[in-house]
């Protein structure tokens, strides 16, 4: 298990810019994220439902700690229009002390 604070990224993609920018800003805003950086557009090739799909998405890079990934999860879920969401969370190996110490200290 990883220790309680541990940086972590999560990765998710959204269908535009309007859907992006809400999630993001909810994220920082009740706390769960540090910072949310869009980027894109991006082009997902992918299979859904038998059919392969080739999209326009905007990518979602999400700063927070593990002690908050479960409730994090729940609420992008909750807030995310597709019906299976990207939600991939990533261990940060290293990175800037000063960097790291003020995401430590931006998630409440």
């Amino acid at each position: 298990m990883a220790p309680p604070c541990e940086p972590i990224v999560i990765l998710t993609t959204c269908p535009d810019e309007a859907v992006a920018s809400r999630i993001a800003r909810e994220l920082v805003e009740s706390g769960l994220a540090a910072c949310v950086s869009r980027t894109g557009p991006v082009h997902s090739t992918y299979r859904w439902q038998g059919a392969i799909r080739d999209e326009p998405e905007v990518l979602l890079v999400i700063k927070s700690v593990t002690a908050r990934y479960s409730e994090l999860e729940m609420r992008l879920k909750s807030l995310h229009p597709y019906e299976v969401p990207e939600i991939i969370a990533l261990r940060v190996a290293s990175g800037s002390a000063d960097y790291l110490a003020w995401l430590q200290g931006a998630v409440q």
